[in-house]
């Protein structure tokens, strides 16, 4: 049996979309999967144990791209065509059948939706794969004392909450009275956002500062992120790479949707602020150049949510 998987782009898109992915090779284990998927996600889905193929769409000019990963996928016939981009293109290949997104409801949750496009009672939660040397290396970078997990950037400025803040949350939570005291701290991001990320690393002490914006790969990331004892991050791809790994993650949302974006599973939190997006994305709003719409959210929010998020897991363990 093989199954053309065609996902999104952007990481948090893509993340959200592996649990029907890994439903699916459950579902069919002697199945082999080509994956087509935008370039800033392919490396978290090398690592997916029956793929086939991986191919990376890069955007082209007048939709030239779907024309290209049709040429690459006619000459199969397929048992099963996943079209997640509502392409078309399934209907131009030799399927026996095909499972298309058709639109996106704006008022349920990625997951949901999803679940109901395959007919899922239970919604596949995300999942992340990584090889071994991932895992080693993760290892050598995080062993030892518990580790709290930092993002501090997001795809655009207005869903970043102030680095000052960041930098006061983790002397609260890092602190002698806080849940997770003396604690190191490694911050995340890539390397094109170090800029935004710099503030918060400097605010870290030395000894126990974890950099790792734009050091390591996308599936070491993930393994990174499965040995922090919470993250804490904005609406971005990396909150939803931790809540995929297990990770107790608390989401800090504002211009976002938590109802359609928010980290999924039993271990994550959403705080948000006080305004809801259609209010802080009024007149004027660009999202390539208005500033944070973050600072209405206090410290004191975040480190509630934190302290409560973990006393939840704590709970749930006992």
């Amino acid at each position: 049996m093989n199954i053309l998987f065609v996902t999104a782009t952007r990481i948090g898109d893509v993340v959200l979309t592996t649990g029907v992915l890994d439903w699916l090779a459950k579902r069919h284990p002697a199945a082999r999967f080509t994956i087509a998927c935008g370039r800033p996600a392919a490396p978290l889905l090398e690592a997916f144990p029956q793929l086939e193929r991986l191919i990376i769409i890069d955007k082209k000019p007048l939709s030239a791209h779907w024309i290209g990963l049709w040429a690459r996928c006619m000459t199969q016939a397929w048992s099963l065509v996943v079209d997640l981009r509502s392409s078309g293109l399934s209907w131009f290949l030799l399927a026996s059948r095909r499972v298309v997104r058709r639109r996106r409801d704006n008022t349920r949750h990625g997951v949901l939706e999803l679940a109901d496009l395959f007919a899922v009672e239970r919604p596949p939660a995300p999942r992340l794969w990584t090889k071994r040397e991932h895992e080693s290396r993760a290892e050598a970078l995080l062993s030892g004392s518990p580790v709290l997990g930092i993002g501090p950037t997001a795809n655009w400025r207005g869903k970043e909450w102030p680095a000052d803040r960041f930098a006061a949350l983790v002397e609260r939570l890092t602190g002698a009275d806080g849940p997770l005291p003396g604690a190191r701290v490694a911050v995340f991001g890539a390397l094109a956002e170090r800029v935004a990320a710099e503030p918060v690393l400097a605010s870290v002490p030395a000894s126990r500062r974890i950099d790792l914006v734009g050091t390591i790969d996308l599936p070491t990331v993930a393994a990174c992120l499965r040995r922090c004892a919470l993250y804490v991050g904005n609406d971005s791809g990396l909150m939803h790479m931790a809540a995929a790994v297990g990770t107790p993650t608390l989401g800090l949302f504002g211009p976002g949707n938590e109802t359609r974006y928010g980290p999924w599973g039993d271990h994550t939190a959403v705080v948000r602020t006080p305004l809801p997006p259609e209010q802080l994305m009024g007149a004027g709003f660009d999202h390539r150049t208005t500033g944070t719409l973050m600072e209405s959210l206090t410290v004191s929010a975040v480190e509630a949510a934190a302290r409560q998020l973990l006393q939840r897991m704590r709970e749930h363990a006992a």
